[in-house]
């Protein structure tokens, strides 16, 4: 395996910007994020011909899953066996189906998927990653807790496996894999190539009844010099056709168009945010789902989302409204826009929906947490690898400081820069900066009596306060213990400050439902035949089947749902032709 090869370099070195042709291949895939590279790379095993499509420079090859902290979801591993975690494949299928919540007649296949992949968790997928190359922090993460009976939502035990590398460790052996294809020439990137239609056999009347898919037309885009997930121009210079023998969308969601987010907005959780930050750049923009239809594909599940709750403006923005999420331990309080505290059992980290559900039901767009230095230190990570240079850049004695004294640099960053932090030594001065920064009606006395009564219950080892029954459970798991959960204190505690108040946002993040495909990854059409020709991978299909998270996720799920799917369609499409 390469390992010092980046992903851009790796673009850059595999084709030119601006190529305008008319030519053949034996796969398409478009998009080349991780579910397209995955498909790329499996057709090249398979001793097959591909070429890839990216409307986006080679800037930013590799797509989302670069600027992702790098978590993957296993089950059963060495890494939590050695963490004392006892997990099992029906452990894992009990917390999946009590999150997916299944109940439409359009999930039968996402249905499959999730058993397919749960399967590849606890069997393969760790055996297969690591014979790649990939390597796993040992500590393992416990995201999305629940909180409620054993059927519920949530994952049970630990299953978050950050990746050594983070997203571009993630990334490394398949650009290495796509590198060699490019160098033995059966590989090929074409940059600022955008699809605006995926051709048919036929005319208009054969492609509305789903004849054979047998290449994709579009535009070539003016060379754009944006650094990666910066904004590119949209000016047409050319045209393209190409031809193959199979195409594969690996296009992702929609994450990055709010205009699309919002008009799929599901009712459930309330009306959508009068403003959001991103999680994901612009051009995540959903465009190529509705080519995908016009192919004759089937899209289901447009109201099933992954948005967080703890955004936080980034203070070096690279996108517009670019925000950072904050994988947060479990002690920080939390509060409305108003200064009432969020009810049982929406504690950080325990129900990512459910929270946002709540936090649009006060009629406010953002929240707060307070906490305390001691909590910041021990308790706050960054999601995304440039938030976390220790572990993307495998820096051992950086990563040591993690056990030190104080917060991580780029933590302490956003303290000292981030719009959205108030640092100060007394609770009213705290009070004070919070409401400067809010235009809600926050009531400085609710906050405070929400303070000063959680306060009073830290004093005795049992409590009618759930959430420190919770911090304290969290603390017998080890890893908890050792490098995520601080021990409880008073917020109000001299010795603990200074005092931390920090404004929370929205920030978009995932599709989790989009193309329905089976499980060979093949693109099904209303009737749920296969459209001859289609397939689909990644975030466009819903990471499978259009939806095999169903309405809420374990986290860890979405690079993992990317290797799965991308792994299954390539491997079907180098198979047919």
């Amino acid at each position: 395996m390469e390992s010092n090869a980046s992903p851009a370099s790796a673009a850059s070195a595999a084709s030119p910007v601006s190529v305008s042709s008319t030519s053949s291949t034996d796969v398409i895939v478009v998009g080349a994020g991780l579910a397209g590279l995955v498909a790329a790379c499996e057709v090249l095993e398979a001793g097959k011909h591909v070429t890839v499509l990216e409307q986006e420079p080679a800037s930013s090859f590799g797509g989302q899953a670069w600027w992702s902290f790098g978590g993957i979801f296993l089950v059963d591993s060495p890494e939590q066996r050695r963490m004392r975690v006892r997990d099992s494949l029906e452990l894992a299928r009990q917390d999946w189906l009590g999150s997916a919540g299944f109940d439409r007649p359009e999930d039968e296949w996402g249905r499959r998927w999730a058993e397919a992949y749960l399967q590849f968790a606890a069997g393969e997928k760790r055996a297969w990653l690591n014979s790649l190359g990939v390597r796993f922090f040992p500590v393992v993460g416990w995201a999305e807790r629940g909180g409620y009976t054993a059927n519920g939502h949530g994952n049970s035990v630990p299953r978050f496996h950050i990746t050594w590398g983070t997203g571009p460790g993630v990334l490394e052996p398949f650009v290495a894999r796509f590198r060699r294809g490019v160098a033995e020439g059966r590989a090929r990137v074409l940059h600022r190539h955008r699809v605006d239609e995926l051709v048919t056999s036929g005319g208009e009347a054969e492609r509305a009844s789903a004849h054979r898919v047998v290449g994709a037309r579009g535009s070539v885009l003016a060379a754009s010099a944006v650094d990666r997930g910066e904004e590119s121009s949209r000016e047409v210079v050319g045209s393209f056709e190409i031809s193959a023998g199979a195409v594969i969308v690996a296009s992702g969601g929609i994450g990055g168009n709010h205009e699309l987010v919002r008009q799929q907005w599901p009712r459930r959780l309330g009306a959508a945010p009068a403003t959001m930050l991103s999680g994901v750049p612009a051009h995540v923009d959903g465009r190529m789902l509705g080519i995908t239809a016009s192919a004759g594909a089937r899209l289901v599940n447009g109201d099933r989302m992954w948005h967080y709750t703890e955004g936080i403006e980034n203070h070096s923005p690279v996108w517009r409204q670019h925000g950072i999420r904050i994988l947060p331990g479990p002690s920080s309080l939390w509060l409305d826009a108003t200064g009432k505290r969020l009810p049982v059992p929406l504690f950080p980290g325990f129900d990512t929906l459910g929270t946002l559900e709540h936090i649009l039901s006060t009629g406010y767009d953002h929240s707060w947490f307070v906490l305390t230095q001691s909590i910041i230190e021990k308790e706050f990570a960054l999601s995304g690898s440039e938030q976390n240079p220790d572990l993307t850049g495998r820096d051992l004695k950086l990563l040591a400081q993690r056990v030190r004294p104080g917060a991580p640099g780029p933590v302490e960053a956003f303290k000292e820069k981030g719009a959205d932090f108030v640092v100060a030594s007394t609770l009213p001065e705290l009070l004070h900066g919070m409401a400067r920064i809010t235009t809600a009606p926050l009531d400085p006395a609710q906050v405070a009596r929400e303070i000063v009564a959680r306060d009073r219950e830290v004093d005795n080892v049992f409590t009618k306060d759930a959430q420190l029954t919770a911090v304290r459970g969290a603390r017998h798991y080890l890893g908890d213990k050792l490098i995520r959960v601080a021990k409880p204190h008073r917020l109000l505690d001299p010795a603990a400050g200074p005092l931390i108040a920090v404004k929370l946002h929205v920030l978009t993040r995932k599709s989790l439902g989009g193309i329905q495909t089976d499980l060979q990854g093949r693109a099904l059409s209303a009737s749920g035949s296969p459209v001859p020709g289609l397939y689909a991978a990644g975030e466009a299909s819903g990471f499978g089947g259009g939806g095999m998270h169903g309405y809420r996720a374990l986290e860890g799920t979405f690079l993992g749902g990317c290797l799965f799917s991308g792994r299954a369609a390539g491997r079907a499409a180098a198979g047919a032709v």
